[in-house]
């Protein structure tokens, strides 16, 4: 088992372990600040070069209980090896700014370094980098049994924006960083980073591959890989930690999602009905999805209606303005405007529909997002006359204080009851088509509303991006039945993705001949949105389609760099 960036777990055993996760956080790092404490160095000034980190790698705890699950399918037996190893910092913030100029060209990382008076980067060495995950083949693990014989070893990701707390009463009270490093497979920015006299978790647990380990007692030694410790100066230390595997309780104990990238992603059961298709389509593609859309996977109902979650964490539902504008319509020439633009679709495959679809036919389905490159958010307010079944909608914009300088109609928001939905939606955000092969005829159309939520980060490097959007759980963000307003936000740097587990997210391809075609995404597809550009809002991506009825077939080719069907 490769311990690698986060991927679905998938039995009903693991689901009851997310629960847990945000006390398994804040308790894993109490123990995290006792050990930093007592480590020699701790809380000393960093010498060297100015702005550079001093980093530690610790271990929590001595000793770890991990449950074994006995699951009934491949990849949900074994063990999750998360052993709570941190990454302490001190003497300067461990900052690194990541980027791609385009999806044909790789990712590039350079380290950010602040002494305090002023800032410089350093670039890391190229290809070190290849993903938005995190810094590959950080930290190596050696497994040994109560014999002393090696069983296993491991090498795992380190994204700094995981789980973190302090370590030292005099740091930071907040964190300013992203609460997750982004899996997206068309992110173009992002910032890892962990505060001064912050320790962030270095465990990254892949729960599509469990190791399989028998109860019993084991010693694991953990490092940190040679070519990081030469990098950043960090101490050979090999923290080693006793084991223990026992059978799966069904308790609150054993493994503690701490790894779970700072956030503990909700869930609950939903109404029963959601199928799975017969041809096993709707199984996530691994390492596609942010780390809350992977974890949907988890859940019988896929949908986004209440006790979902589409977003990197749980947060209140905004509030709409208190009532309906008044006075003249309109916007300042200089007010800043988001700028909203498509990725290209992915997560790509060939279904049996969802609910509401037409049985017996066949359906191409996908994942889409539609982001916003800021400078401004956008910031869309409903508002409902009594008895009626749609909101009017308003668009309003702001100064660089924030504060209020216009607002404009821009629409309708419908309540949406489908199940995957069951909250409203604003209209014409965006629209789907499926193209010819020559790109100018359309053969299938699939425009929808949309329940606006920042569930992606797609470029956090961008200017005035926020790196703690608040709305990010579509399940507070967009109101109930009986909503008399509602206010919906795309933050500047993240987007709203919609995967293909949710109705609408599908052409239907069942008497469409075998061939290539294109799946167009268009962000504002009406130009009802005041936005910055309105020339980047179309994305495209290619398909071919094969087969026959009931058994067609898909084939993605890689878009650019990005190989993610």
């Amino acid at each position: 088992m490769a311990l690698a960036d986060e991927e679905p777990m998938t039995s009903q055993h693991q689901r009851k372990r997310v629960k847990h996760s945000a006390l398994a956080v804040f308790a894993a790092l109490a123990v995290v600040a006792a050990v930093a404490a007592t480590a020699p160095g701790a809380g000393a000034a960093q010498a060297g070069t100015p702005g550079m980190p001093k980093l530690k790698l610790i271990a929590a705890s001595s000793a770890v209980t991990l449950d074994r699950w006995e699951g009934e399918g491949e990849g949900e037996r074994g063990v999750f090896l998360d052993l709570g190893t941190y990454v302490t910092v001190d003497g300067a913030p461990l900052e690194f700014k990541v980027k791609r100029k385009s999806y044909k060209d790789p990712v590039v990382a350079q380290q950010v370094l602040r002494d305090g008076t002023k800032t410089t980067t350093r670039a890391l060495p190229a290809g070190l980098v290849k993903d938005f995950s995190g810094l590959p083949g950080f930290l190596e693990v050696s497994l040994k049994n109560a014999a002393g014989q090696e069983v296993a070893k491991t090498k795992g990701s380190f994204c700094p924006n995981n789980a973190s707390g302090r370590i030292r009463p005099d740091a930071p009270a907040t964190s300013h960083y992203p609460e997750s490093c982004p899996t997206n497979p068309f992110t173009l920015g992002s910032v890892w980073g962990v505060e001064k006299g912050w320790a962030s978790n270095s465990s990254t647990v892949d729960y599509d591959k469990p190791l399989d380990l028998p109860v019993g007692q084991y010693t694991a030694k953990v490092r940190v890989a040679k070519k990081y410790r030469d990098l950043f100066g960090i101490p050979d230390d090999q923290p080693t930690i006793k084991v223990t595997v026992r059978e799966e309780t069904g308790g609150g104990g054993g493994m503690g999602l701490t790894a779970r990238s700072g956030h503990a992603a909700h869930h609950a059961g939903g109404p029963a009905g959601h199928h799975y298709g017969p041809r096993g389509a709707d199984a996530p593609t691994p390492g596609a999805l942010s780390h809350a859309l992977e974890d949907r996977g988890l859940a019988h109902h896929l949908g986004d209606g209440r006790g979902h979650t589409d977003g990197s964490r749980i947060a209140p539902a905004l509030k709409a303005a208190d009532k309906r504008p008044t006075g003249r319509a309109g916007v300042p020439a200089n007010a800043p405007k988001p700028d909203l633009r498509s990725l290209p679709a992915w997560d790509i495959a060939i279904t049996d529909g969802e609910d509401g679809d037409v049985p017996g036919k066949d359906y191409l389905a996908f994942s889409a997002n539609v982001w916003n490159a800021g400078p401004a958010p956008l910031v869309v307010d409903g508002f409902r006359s009594p008895g009626k079944d749609l909101m009017d909608a308003y668009q309003y914009f702001y100064d660089a204080n924030g504060k209020q300088v216009g607002y404009t109609p821009t629409g309708t928001m419908e309540w949406d009851p489908r199940i995957g939905h069951e909250h409203w939606h604003f209209t014409d955000f965006a629209s789907y088509r499926l193209l010819s092969e020559d790109q100018t005829k359309e053969v299938r159309s699939g425009k929808e509303a949309f329940c606006l939520a920042n569930t992606d980060a797609v470029d956090y490097t961008v200017k005035n991006a926020n790196w703690h959007p608040y709305n990010t759980d579509l399940s507070t963000a967009c109101g109930e039945q009986n909503s008399i307003s509602v206010r919906e936000v795309l933050d500047v740097g993240s987007g709203d993705t919609y995967t293909q587990y949710r109705p609408g997210q599908s052409f239907d391809i069942t008497d469409l001949p075998n061939g290539t075609y294109y799946i167009q995404v268009i962000a504002n597809p009406e130009k009802r949105l005041q936005e910055t550009n309105t020339k980047n809002n179309v994305a495209l991506r290619k398909v071919i389609l094969g087969g026959e009825p009931g058994k067609r077939t898909v084939k993605v080719p890689p878009h650019g760099l990005i190989d993610a069907r």
